[in-house]
């Protein structure tokens, strides 16, 4: 025989299984209606529920008869937001952007404006894949923190804002090692490292692989210019030298002082060795 806990709890799973029927021959029914108003309040019901899968689809079929509407701006924000709910950021994005065109004046502007960005940030893929959405991310996410300093969503913002230039930094960064790292087989490819790590410190003035990519410069420019001709090694053992000058007044207490001073050791003894050689050849003529 079955118990009284056993029985009261197979009555609760039938009646919860009765109820699921229900509900979905509702939504069945209701989603092949013509009717507009039904599909609206149900989709309304299963978004206040967070059953986003089914309201989307109620949403989706009901939103271009309420274009031109007063509930117009309430279904667009909503299937958007159901899109982004069922992570689904390329449609959310699309949608968002859509709403603030339509509905410029909007009290949920701001939070769409947030929400759009928000999608693009998390189609932003690892920092060794392409970035065209990381920089559209970013380009949102910059107008939101500049548009609305005040919104209760602007840390969040701000933060994956940082986030995702970081993400850009290592990309930057990681490309001028690897044409440092390829300078060991091809000194020519010193030459791209270099220029790379230029650019890097101009463009990302702030970046905390800075001191890094200074060190890295003293070692390409220095590898650079002892591997050169011997006309032009004492300008190149300047520009090394110039570089490990740059790291120590940026950072006096680089933790990088032992490895840049070995290097800066090099380049003085190479440069003695260059005089010289220039000399001799000086008295030779």
């Amino acid at each position: 025989m079955f118990s009284k806990k056993a029985l009261l709890s197979y009555a609760a799973i039938m009646a919860g299984m009765a109820f699921a029927l229900q509900s979905c021959s509702e939504y069945q029914k209701v989603l092949k209606n013509e009717e507009v108003k039904p599909k609206y309040d149900l989709a309304q019901k299963y978004y206040e529920e967070e059953d986003y899968k089914r309201a989307n689809r109620l949403f989706e079929q009901i939103a271009p008869k309420y274009v031109g509407k007063p509930q117009g701006e309430r279904v667009m924000f909503f299937l958007a937001n159901t899109y982004f709910q069922r992570e689904d950021f390329n449609m959310a994005g699309y949608q968002f952007e859509r709403f603030i065109k339509s509905y410029p004046k909007s009290d949920k502007v701001p939070e769409a404006s947030f929400l759009g960005a928000k999608s693009y940030y998390e189609l932003s893929p690892e920092y060794t894949l392409d970035q065209t959405d990381t920089d559209k991310a970013l380009a949102k996410l910059q107008t939101f923190i500049n548009t609305y300093p005040d919104s209760e969503f602007f840390p969040e913002a701000n933060d994956m804002a940082q986030e995702l230039t970081t993400k850009k930094e290592k990309k930057a960064f990681e490309i001028a090692k690897q044409y440092n790292k390829l300078g060991e087989f091809n000194y020519d490819m010193l030459k791209s490292a270099i220029a790379s790590l230029d650019n890097f410190v101009s463009d990302f003035p702030g970046s905390i692989y800075r001191e890094e990519a200074l060190y890295v410069k003293v070692e390409a420019t220095t590898n650079l210019a002892l591997n050169s001709f011997e006309a032009l090694k004492p300008e190149r053992l300047q520009t090394a030298k110039a570089a490990y000058n740059v790291l120590k007044k940026q950072y006096p207490e680089t933790k990088y002082a032992e490895e840049a001073d070995n290097l800066l050791e090099t380049i003085e003894k190479e440069l003695a060795n260059s005089t010289i050689v220039l000399n001799d050849n000086k008295e030779a003529k």
